[in-house]
């Protein structure tokens, strides 16, 4: 592997600008993640998320040992009433209806109070150890390819692209278990990040279709509803304590 670069200033900014961005697109498979293995009995669950960040890290590796093909998946397959699709289309458009599904499932499960035996029947409130480590691989190969095309397009030095991958699947690896308590201990956060996966998975098919949509509208806006839950769950606190100290007086 060639490391000439590592003296060339441009390269360094190139390998800074890619971590941020592999961090950041880490975000959505780490929610997902988070989500689907709080439904885990809680022993399996740290467990099942080492597995699947390892999965994520194996896949990207993998991708990156492969460059000459994901260049390929960009080129058109076949046509549909003149709009063109390529295999990273149709990888994109599957990944989001899965995801789409997945969320829509997961928000219609913590609203309704009595689910019953339909399509988005949960009546389980349990799942799998091996059915959540297949839909975490089936997300970590749209999140991978996604992540390595990104890549691709920035940097021509296959060391920096891999730097940059463990870095951001190391960060993943070290978030994975706060951010899946938090997820866990506050119910309203829950309902918060399946809007974010569905919000994802309705972007994964749009770009699919051909309608590109800038990423940092995307974080944007969920950077400014974090925001907004935050503000709110401040403000519970304060309410609680409020309450909590009106009936302490009246003692």
């Amino acid at each position: 592997m060639d490391f000439s670069w590592i003296t060339d200033p441009a390269a360094l900014v190139a390998l800074a600008t890619l971590v941020v961005m592999e961090v950041v697109l880490g975000i959505d498979n780490l929610i997902f993640i988070s989500i689907l293995t709080n439904k885990l009995p809680e022993h399996q669950r740290s467990k099942a998320r080492r597995i699947g960040i390892g999965m994520a890290l194996i896949l990207r590796l993998g991708l990156l040992g492969t460059i000459a093909i994901i260049v390929t998946l960009t080129e058109p397959v076949f046509s549909v009433f003149g709009h063109a699709f390529s295999w990273r289309d149709l990888i994109l458009i599957g990944g989001g209806l899965f995801l789409v599904w997945k969320a829509t499932k997961e928000i219609h499960h913590n609203v309704d109070p009595t689910p019953t035996d339909d399509v988005f029947d949960t009546a389980k409130a349990t799942m799998t150890f091996g059915s959540a480590i297949t839909q975490i691989l089936l997300l970590d190969l749209v999140f991978s390819l996604d992540s390595i095309i990104t890549a691709v397009g920035m940097t021509d030095h296959v060391a920096i692209m891999v730097i940059a991958v463990i870095v951001a699947v190391t960060a993943m690896l070290l978030a994975a278990n706060p951010l899946a308590q938090f997820i866990n201990n506050n119910p309203t956060v829950v309902m918060l990040a399946l809007g974010f996966l569905l919000m994802i998975g309705t972007t994964l098919i749009a770009e699919g279709f051909g309608a590109h949509v800038p990423k940092g509208y995307i974080y944007a806006a969920m950077a400014f509803s974090a925001l907004i839950e935050g503000l709110n769950m401040l403000s519970r606190r304060a309410a609680r304590r409020k309450t909590v100290g009106s009936a302490d007086r009246k003692h």
